[in-house]
């Protein structure tokens, strides 16, 4: 008697709240830099990362300037390939991020995307349940047991990695 193997493909979302961003003046909602605080958050987290070997195949992230910054930290401590920008994720509501989640490419199994909050906070609770703070620069990675990103719904991941700054 031969034994096969059901392989059932897993979606892996790595959400990632943008890193400490200024809020002098002079700066537009859109146009805020990072701070020194924020560069060294993200890169310690995404220092993290690269230690538990956890490495998103692509990012996705607002154009902001703070999610797109934090989303290179990531990309070039990670060594995988520059962020896509998607415009929508900027001032996106839950809604919206998880109508983008939704329509990932599906040759993906594991995706990162870098966003903001409150939605980055609601994606997280309404996907796995687990309700935590979500300070700046916050990276949670959430599983699912599911072929395609279409299937995710409320309550259908579980996080199984949690983390943020602690600076």
């Amino acid at each position: 008697m031969s034994l096969f193997l059901y392989f059932r493909p897993m979606k892996k979302l790595l959400l990632v709240r943008h890193a400490k961003a200024t809020h002098e003046s002079g700066y537009s909602d859109f146009e805020r830099p990072l701070t020194d605080k924020g560069i060294e958050g993200a890169q310690n987290m995404a220092n993290h990362l690269q230690q538990q070997s956890i490495k998103p195949q692509i990012m996705v992230t607002s154009p902001a300037l703070r999610t797109h910054t934090t989303a290179n930290i990531f990309t070039d401590t990670l060594g995988i390939p520059p962020a896509t920008i998607d415009k929508a994720v900027y001032d996106a509501a839950q809604s919206t991020l998880l109508r983008i989640i939704s329509s990932f490419p599906q040759e993906y199994d594991f995706i990162g995307l870098v966003g903001h909050n409150p939605a980055v906070a609601e994606v997280l609770y309404t996907l796995s349940g687990a309700l935590k703070e979500v300070p700046p620069g916050t990276v949670a990675l959430i599983e699912f047991d599911v072929e395609s990103w279409e299937e995710i719904h409320e309550d259908s991941g579980k996080l199984t990695y949690y983390d943020n700054p602690k600076i």
